[in-house]
């Protein structure tokens, strides 16, 4: 329930327990230092990460001793429907963590879609980007060696599709468990690498407020901005490909109700065969405040292009 979140963000006055220490590397001081990695997870497979009571997101702290942080509910990384987790700690604490979380994800998503597991999946690591850069490396050199090292597929978000004034990219990272753990491990050691990367964890959602019509403090209480009442009448239309418009729709229309919800906007779709003029792209009408209708539009475009470029 949403109303036990404030539970969900582990304090830093409960030291996690370690069932073993782990022996020191004398070349890898940074494996101890600090740092931190975030990646996205759908707002439908939060709850799992989170547990009854915030149960399992306790368990997965105490046994890779990092700690773990979700975003709140409508708290979506811009342009998506999807909420952030953070996992700061050792380098070698983190993957842990991270694995944890990954395998259950891995366990929910058949259960979530009614399909087999496919062994294969994807998950979309949030990278300041400052520091793309040094995953890229000279003439895509360092990526490319992480791709034949790890044998997953590493695909960097292009700037040009970022959102307007968004400073993070997403660097999706395509394969089995093992494989993706193996890509995160090169990515989050690369990254940490510069001393300057974890001192960018301070504010992992700060964006959250700036793009979100539900907004929540730093306690976490849930506190609207006051209530200011916004022209609802405007409305737009936009044209998308019918054979696209699934990706806006989701299974059970999750995806629009999502894209809804974090938007403040209506959103209507015509019948199939009801086109925009002298096209067979189906009419996507939002309706709404000027901002949720911004919102709206570029989540909607975003799902698209995303599904496109992968």
């Amino acid at each position: 329930m949403e109303s036990n979140e404030s539970s969900y963000v582990s304090s830093p006055e409960l030291q996690p327990k370690r069932s073993s220490p782990q022996p020191k590397s004398p070349t890898s001081d940074s494996m101890e230092k600090p740092t931190y990695i975030r990646f996205l997870v759908s707002n439908a497979a939060a709850g799992s990460v989170i547990g009854k009571g915030g149960s399992t997101i306790t368990d997965f702290q105490s046994q890779s001793g990092a700690r773990i942080q979700l975003s709140r509910n409508h708290e979506f990384f811009p342009g998506t429907s999807d909420r952030i987790i953070m996992i700061s700690g050792s380098i070698d604490d983190i993957l842990k963590a991270v694995e944890l979380v990954l395998s259950k994800l891995m366990t929910e998503i058949p259960a979530e879609e009614g399909n087999e597991v496919d062994p294969r999946s994807k998950v979309r690591l949030i990278v300041p980007n400052s520091f793309c850069g040094g995953i890229i490396g000279k003439a895509g050199a360092t990526i490319k060696s992480f791709i034949e090292e790890s044998q997953a597929g590493i695909k960097i978000s292009s700037q040009d599709n970022n959102y307007y004034g968004l400073n993070d990219r997403l660097v999706t990272v395509t394969g089995t468990l093992d494989e993706q753990m193996r890509a995160i491990d090169l990515i989050l050691s690369k990254l940490s690498e510069d001393p300057h990367y974890p001192q960018s964890m301070n504010a992992p959602f700060s964006y959250a407020a700036a793009y979100n019509t539900v907004n929540y403090g730093p306690t976490g209480g849930g506190a609207k901005y006051p209530n200011v009442k916004e022209d609802r009448s405007n409305s737009m239309t936009i044209g998308i490909a019918d054979d696209r418009i699934g990706l806006v729709v989701g299974r059970g229309g999750r995806n629009i109700m999502e894209i809804s919800q974090a938007s403040g906007a209506r959103i209507k779709i015509s019948d199939r065969g009801d086109y925009m003029s002298g096209t067979t792209d189906r009419k996507v009408t939002i309706t709404g405040s000027q901002r949720a209708i911004r919102a709206a539009e570029s989540m909607i475009r975003q799902k698209v292009a995303y599904d496109a470029e992968n």
